[in-house]
């Protein structure tokens, strides 16, 4: 009897499938054990300690005795550091129930290097709430997410920031002043065109996205839309599926105008008309520019009956101490 082609590829893919899932069940179930067996680890530490004298510190001659020993015994995976880390583990996450199994020792290893509570609490719940692989998390943390967001909040704010992580509910918590665009590896001294910034970010659209934050979905690049017989092009077109609404973005290579924000309230007033269906609401717009005044921004927004934002980007990774310090301000003021 002769197989068909398509019923036999089709075979052939579900093995593949079952075997992929497998696979993936196996790594995750590695990881849950490396992570608890990590936790155990400095849980022994912390409870030796507790019965003696000396203090673990990462230059006490205990962790320099037992990443020796372990080596020695065990093989490669006991370095000083990595003892130290076991033991930072244990005593943040002093509950086992409190760590997530959907992370792995990576991550938590990199969560570990936050310093600040309140910074690690919502790398953590942002990471299992987005799914953010070990590398987009280390990304968010070096390019000081939480200070950016918590800089937009009072103590309240960052408290509940740092509690449930970041879920966007109005336009403003969608919005981050600056926009930190690091990942197009731009020197800082290269003259770019607004055109060239466009089709940068578009090129690197996923670590875009990630910047922009959650629920934002792409819908156009240089979108056009026609008044009076005159052509505008919107640089970029999201939407937002947690608002339902559409995001237009226009980006400007040089300190932002009022004419700038004249433009964008022209396309929020186009989209409301001619581009919004039945349950969305009404449309946000966001002008990513090199620089702003804010009073300019203040005057030419106000009174507006639309949502338009303005923000600031950066092409490097912003100093997270003069962030850290800001946020401390915030917390210590109330």
């Amino acid at each position: 009897m002769k197989i068909s082609k398509t019923i036999y590829n089709q075979l052939l893919d579900n093995i593949g499938s079952t075997l992929q899932k497998a696979r993936e069940n196996a790594i995750k179930a590695i990881n849950t054990e490396l992570v608890k067996a990590n936790w155990e680890i400095g849980k022994h530490i912390v409870e030796f300690e507790q019965h003696g004298k000396e203090k673990a510190d990462y230059g006490s001659a205990l962790l320099t005795s037992l990443a020796k020993d372990l080596k020695t015994k065990y093989g490669k995976g006991f370095s000083k550091s990595n003892i130290y880390l076991c033991r930072l583990f244990y005593i943040k996450y002093q509950k086992f129930q409190t760590v997530s199994g959907k992370l792995s020792w990576s991550h938590y290893a990199e969560l570990l290097t936050v310093s600040d509570d309140l910074a690690r609490n919502f790398y953590e719940k942002q990471t299992v709430k987005e799914s953010w692989s070990f590398r987009e998390m280390k990304r968010q943390i070096d390019a000081a997410l939480f200070q950016r967001l918590a800089l937009s909040k009072d103590k309240k704010g960052v408290l509940a920031l740092a509690e449930k992580g970041h879920e966007p509910t109005i336009a403003k918590d969608a919005i981050k002043d600056p926009y930190v665009f690091e990942f197009l590896e731009l020197p800082k001294d290269k003259v770019l065109k607004e055109r060239g910034l466009e089709k940068k970010l578009v090129d690197n659209l996923q670590k875009f996205l990630l910047e922009l934050g959650k629920g934002f979905s792409f819908v156009a690049r240089q979108f056009k839309i026609t008044v009076d017989n005159e052509h505008n092009f919107i640089d970029l077109v999201f939407y937002h599926r947690i608002l339902k609404c559409f995001v237009l973005i226009d980006l400007k290579t040089r300190k932002v105008k009022h004419q700038d924000i004249g433009q964008m309230n022209l396309y929020l007033n186009y989209f409301k008309e001619e581009e919004n269906t039945e349950g969305d609401n009404e449309p946000i717009g966001i002008i990513i520019a090199a620089d702003k005044h804010e009073y300019t921004v203040k005057y030419a927004t106000g009174g507006l009956a639309n949502k338009i934002f303005v923000s600031k980007y950066q092409l490097y990774l912003p100093d997270k101490k003069v962030l850290e310090n800001k946020v401390k301000e915030i917390i210590d003021s109330e």
